[in-house]
């Protein structure tokens, strides 16, 4: 099985997604019976999980299975990794609790060496989620799903699994393309003390030849070469290998030379530009849910054909909106070449839907509303807000690596927005090399890198101003197939036949590239595939059509 983060690759791992067992209780004790059986990392809402059950707000989702371990290796470690459990949860192992995680998107490890033992083992979960009856990060999930909102789902969604690191390990990296410099730094975050160094040692490979190499002793950042410089872009995806070892621990892992910065063109125009030259960025918004999965990617290849289907027709980024992607599909993007907007996840209490959606769509004056307004933005919990902030520098490290990342989105149209210029500062100082999209959509505090609005209702048309105009969300058009719709309630602008839509859909690409040509930077077509009611995709939600 494909090793789940490939930015950062060890050797000896175990996957444990496969049959576990599974109990809904009312209370967190710990069940005396299982319910049956579910597949993880399907969750019990998905039909691949075989439960197709909704975890409500006041319940408790269990799983439990073993694994064996034939022998414990001397001054080794056992790190036990989640890709993704929504939203919060308790792991034990053999019946003690190692570990607690809140966040539904976001990774998470755990080191359970000293709960393990020789020959079998029980790990157990204990799930909550309060979907969207709370303050918590959410994305599109709603209980109650219809138009633009989502089947919620709960549980464990992306691949658990397991590997054993030597007693001092690399527990995360940085690597920072230098690009103007020609160089690659990279940092180590280890688990051993601040006044303990190992040796260190990076060797970078072009097509699997050396091409630069370095050791030291007692720091943890370096700083290396990269001679003549292969840069990264949608067109050109190169990639550098690189095997780092510090210590007894080694990983493998990959980067791209590639930079990304406001700059003006010519013509005196604020540009986003890739490498130092303005690049016109063709966007799709891509939200990555499944008929038979919802949120969990069906297979490797599920994500290689979404990805390869937005290139085929001519685009070279994707928003990823409203969700976090397994680490593969962002290996993906870097190996293929697409880039990527990534959204953080939005939170919030429930949402003035006529405030934060509706008005400001067709209203242009009601998008001056300022974001410490903390009622109406669904924003006055102060722990919601804390909780915000920590997820997404939680995000912004567990994607650091990743080539394709362009931008990082901050808040999308008004959904639990809140401090946009600080919150804008907090990610700008854990990350330098990327652009922000502080709001998109409306209510733009002038933070950010670039100006982002949401053009449904009105004529597509570009605004100069000092910074780049991007129009991250336009189209829309909802075209719903017979025989391919998730019910017979269609949600999206219109609904129109399939010649229609070519029609429409031909007209709009048309007045995009020309639009660049009259200032503006990037657009971002809704969208790539319908979900459940709302029938605006390129393809139809089981992808056939």
């Amino acid at each position: 099985e494909e090793y789940p983060r490939p930015q950062m690759v060890r050797s000896n791992y175990t996957i444990l997604n496969g049959m576990w067992n599974y109990a809904f209780t009312s209370s967190s004790r710990m069940p005396e019976k299982y319910d049956g059986e579910i597949l993880v990392p399907f969750s019990p809402e998905s039909y691949l999980s075989g439960v197709h059950r909704q975890l409500q707000p006041k319940e408790f989702l269990w799983y439990q299975r073993t694994f064996h371990l034939q022998e414990i290796p001397d001054k080794q470690r056992l790190i036990l990794h989640f890709g993704a459990c929504d939203e919060r949860c308790r792991v034990y192992i053999n019946g003690a609790q190692a570990g607690f995680h809140s966040g539904g998107y976001q990774a998470f490890s755990m080191d359970i060496t000293s709960y393990i033992m020789q020959g079998e083992n029980c790990i157990q979960v204990c799930v909550r989620d309060r979907s969207d009856t709370s303050y918590h990060g959410k994305g599109k999930q709603k209980l109650q799903n219809g138009g633009m909102f989502y089947t919620a789902q709960s549980g464990i969604w992306q691949t658990v699994w397991y590997e054993w690191v030597p007693d001092i390990y690399i527990e995360r990296l940085h690597i920072t393309p230098l690009y103007d410099e020609s160089n690659v730094e990279v940092e180590l975050f280890t688990n051993e003390k601040e006044d303990e160094y190992q040796q260190c040692k990076v060797v970078i490979y072009e097509n699997e030849v050396p091409v630069s190499e370095l050791t030291v002793t007692g720091m943890r950042k370096v700083v290396l070469p990269v001679p003549d410089m292969h840069s990264w872009s949608p067109v050109d995806p190169f990639l550098y290998q690189m095997i780092i070892t510090y210590g007894e621990d080694q990983i493998a892992g990959y980067f791209g030379m590639r930079c990304f910065s406001v700059e003006k063109d010519e013509n005196n125009i604020p540009r986003l530009c890739l490498n130092h030259v303005p690049y016109f960025q063709n966007g799709i918004l891509d939200q990555g849910y499944y008929p038979e999965s919802l949120l969990t990617p069906v297979s490797d290849e599920a994500m290689i054909q979404d990805i390869q289907m937005a290139k085929k027709h001519g685009f070279n980024m994707i928003r990823k909106h409203c969700k976090i992607e397994p680490m593969r599909w962002y290996y993906h993007c870097d190996r293929l070449g697409m880039l990527v907007w990534q959204d953080m996840i939005n939170g919030g209490e429930e949402y003035h839907m006529l405030y934060t959606s509706y008005i400001p769509t067709v209203f242009k004056g009601l998008r001056k509303l300022k974001d410490n307004h903390y009622g109406l933005m669904s924003r006055k919990n102060p722990k919601g807000r804390r909780e915000w902030k920590k997820e997404c520098l939680e995000t912004v490290g567990q994607l650091y690596n990743c080539t394709c990342i362009c931008t990082w989105v901050l808040f999308n149209e008004g959904w639990g927005q809140f401090d946009a210029v600080e919150n804008t500062e907090m990610v700008r100082s854990h990350d330098r090399t990327r652009l922000i999209d502080a709001h998109s959509g409306w209510f733009d505090q002038n933070a950010g890198d670039m100006r982002s609005v949401h053009i449904y209702f009105f004529d597509l048309a570009a605004e100069s101003g000092k910074r780049p105009y991007a129009i991250s969300e336009y189209g829309g058009i909802a075209c719903g197939i017979s025989g391919h719709t998730y019910s017979d309630e269609i949600f999206g602008y219109g609904n129109c036949s399939v010649r229609e839509f070519k029609k429409q859909y031909k007209e709009m690409q048309n007045k995009i590239q020309k639009l660049y040509m009259q200032g503006m930077s990037a657009a971002v077509y809704t969208q790539l595939t319908d979900i459940e009611e709302e029938v605006n995709g390129l393809l139809t939600y089981d992808r056939r059509v």
